[in-house]
């Protein structure tokens, strides 16, 4: 499948799952513009590696959750773009606590970042898509199960899961499909802090029916798949793509 032509808006697009989207994405073609908040010479080296697939990339620092760091970025990409045809809803953060520890500092945090960017993003996004799109947010089992330390970022993400079925329906008669991915255990910088705490000391939950743990590279994929024509008719859902570990849930 060819994105020649296309636009793609990642956020938290340099590292990660972010990147092996964005890269997966500029491998077939399109130009991508890499939303990041720290670290500007890991945005610079994943640049580099898209020009190195012969398109275009563009950083944008902005911290999305923040409202007017939102509208900046989206005004940047009009601006410098016109328009957009992909936006993945990425960038993630939250609080490591257990539900009766969080404070309001944390849970404000948590879904300002995970849940509330993803409806502001959205509601700018729509604007600079005339043309019609594809929107992917990408969530987590941690949505539905209940996971030590993640309470903060499960309930962010079944909120985040939710906005995608009422912005689906929305967008759909735009032209713009709307969908989630969830993802298990992903081998990721963030997955480091939740298993350092003393209930995800063991190896248990690296084990899956599949026998090997989700790697950013296989959520790139199926994202690609959710962005192209093929998909046109798949609208609201929440993919998970967790190696059938929900299917046979291990006792975290």
């Amino acid at each position: 499948m060819s994105f020649a032509g296309r636009t793609a808006l990642i956020t938290g697009g340099s590292r990660g799952i972010g990147k092996a989207i964005t890269l997966k994405l500029a491998s077939e073609g399109a130009d991508v513009i890499i939303n990041f908040l720290r670290r500007r010479s890991v945005a610079e080296a994943t640049a580099e590696e898209v020009r190195a697939k012969g398109v275009k990339a563009h950083l944008i620092k902005a911290n999305v959750g923040e409202p007017e760091e939102i509208d900046r970025m989206f005004d940047e990409v009009r601006d410098k773009f016109g328009k957009l045809d992909i936006f993945i809803n990425n960038a993630a953060s939250g609080v490591a606590k257990a539900a009766l520890e969080l404070d309001t500092r944390g849970w404000d945090w948590t879904m300002d970042i995970n849940a509330r960017a993803f409806l502001l993003c959205t509601q700018r996004a729509v604007k600079v898509m005339p043309r019609g799109g594809r929107i992917v947010a990408i969530s987590s089992l941690g949505a539905k199960l209940a996971w030590p330390a993640y309470s903060a970022v499960g309930v962010s993400k079944a909120a985040l899961e939710a906005l995608t079925r009422y912005l689906a329906v929305e967008c759909a008669p735009l032209g713009i499909t709307v969908n989630a991915v969830a993802p298990g255990a992903v081998e990721s910088e963030a997955l480091k802090l939740y298993a350092s705490q003393e209930t995800l000391s063991r190896p248990d939950w690296k084990q899956t029916p599949a026998g090997r743990m989700i790697t950013p590279e296989d959520i790139a994929d199926l994202v690609l798949f959710l962005c192209s024509e093929h998909a046109s008719m798949i609208v609201g859902q929440v993919i998970v793509i967790d190696g059938g570990v929900s299917l046979a849930p291990i006792n975290l």
